[in-house]
């Protein structure tokens, strides 16, 4: 079994679509072990997409991730990081494939709803960021 982290951002919490969401999630094979909906403040959203600092959008993003709450999950299944990119679609809901999250709940390139480890790596930096050891049953 393979862990990811996944995000479901501000404009979903705020449109109140949570669980329409988590039901694609749930329908595509994947056990939430990880649950909670926070706020990020600006700095701590900062801190976790440290790995955008030097892009034009950081600020951006930064601000867009502490404008409201988020619900922070941790997925397992078999190949979890990949199916999840897949299940979430590209990164602009006008690009992404009928079927997948971002076209269905997506607004736009900056609001589309969710997040996703993109590799191992990343996920081995998002899953703590958030959740300690205890929180993932």
């Amino acid at each position: 079994m393979e862990r990811t982290f996944a995000i479901i951002k501000p404009d979903a919490v705020e449109r109140n679509i949570i669980g329409g969401i988590l039901v694609k999630i749930e329908s595509a094979g994947f056990t939430v072990v990880g649950l909670k909906r926070i706020r990020l403040t600006k700095e701590q959203a900062m801190g976790f997409y440290y790995v955008h600092k030097d892009r034009p959008f950081y600020d951006e993003l930064c601000s867009y991730m502490a404008r409201g709450p988020i619900v922070a999950l941790v997925l397992e299944k078999d190949n979890a990081i990949a199916d999840w990119r897949a299940l979430m679609g590209a990164t602009n809901p006008a690009d992404a494939i009928e079927g997948t999250i971002r076209k269905e709940f997506g607004l736009s390139l900056g609001e589309n709803s969710v997040h996703g480890s993109d590799s191992a790596e990343s996920a081995a930096y998002e899953i703590p960021y958030f959740f300690n050891a205890l929180e993932l049953v």
